[in-house]
């Protein structure tokens, strides 16, 4: 039995994401014989069946179900470590490329990013901001080098780690009720529409923030907000009457139309960094290590 190499691995990933042997075929540019006859040579390299076949449809195994777990990683840190080899070949100077979901501010990013920015030599870091649906493959495309987001949960795929936790405040327009308190409690918000970036169930920290809306002892009215990509503040301008919960100082935004309030009752939220998972970067080591775990 030998280890399968890159190629047949890229062609088995390929017969397991697409519907068809065809179109996995056409994905890879082969005929369906060649894909075929690569895939019985992935099956005999590894000693077991990967797939049941009936006419041209293929069907998974459990075999071919745990090798495809780590599949994908593994051909994009091999695409990763290649295109870092050649940039270094060329001499060309690294950028270290960072995405943020919209819930981690530019002013964060920046912040949480300062370990390397400080450094005597530090690296050119472009920081992009990044939504959830696109981090996987971001990542394993090798567009980015890490992604930011608030979460807890890893998702599949990927590795991380928690780095730090920013306190929560609530954004108000400055029409709102509230609006004139220096503070607030969770539950003074029962009366208000929460907005949110996505839907329950679609996103951690939506769910997330209603987990601490139910510990205040009410059940949010949840808005989706219709403007994505902006500060999460402003999504109080859209919806003047509703509240949004943000990281950002206490304080007024936006030329006074809003109004960042603390909570006396503020729950912790958790900012997570995301990487390949079987892929070393020294830059990434040396972020990683300036937020020991608590």
């Amino acid at each position: 039995m030998t280890t399968p190499d890159l190629r047949r691995l890229e062609q088995f990933v390929a017969a397991m994401e697409e519907p068809s042997l065809a179109a996995a075929a056409a994905r890879l540019h082969l005929s369906q014989q060649a894909l075929s006859a690569a895939l019985r040579q992935l099956e005999r390299e590894l000693g077991t069946p990967l797939f049941t076949r009936s006419g041209r449809r293929l069907a998974p195994t459990a075999a071919a179900r745990s090798l495809y777990d780590g599949a994908p990683s593994v051909l994009s840190g091999a695409r990763l470590l290649a295109a870092r080899a050649r940039a270094a070949g060329a001499e060309r100077p690294r950028v270290f490329v960072v995405g943020r979901s919209p819930a981690v501010t530019a002013d964060e990013a920046y912040e949480l990013l300062e370990p390397l920015i400080d450094r005597p030599e530090s690296p050119s870091i472009t920081v992009r901001e990044l939504f959830p649906s696109a981090m996987t493959d971001e990542l394993e495309q090798g567009t980015v080098d890490l992604v930011l987001r608030r979460g807890v949960a890893l998702p599949d795929r990927l590795a991380g780690v928690t780095l730090t936790y920013h306190r929560m405040r609530v954004a108000l327009h400055r029409d709102h009720e509230l609006a004139g308190r220096t503070s607030l409690a969770l539950a003074d918000l029962a009366g208000s529409p929460i907005v949110v970036w996505a839907p329950p169930h679609a996103s951690f920290y939506t769910d997330f923030l209603v987990a601490q809306c139910r510990r205040a002892g009410f059940e949010p009215d949840l808005l989706v907000n219709r403007v994505q990509g902006t500060p999460p503040a402003t999504a109080v301008l859209t919806s003047p009457h509703a509240a949004a919960f943000v990281t950002d100082p206490a304080g007024p935004r936006s030329g006074g139309r809003i109004v960042v309030v603390d909570l006396d009752d503020a729950p912790q939220v958790p900012v997570q960094a995301l990487w390949l998972p079987h892929t070393t970067d020294p830059l990434r080591a040396e972020l990683l290590a300036a937020y020991p775990p608590a």
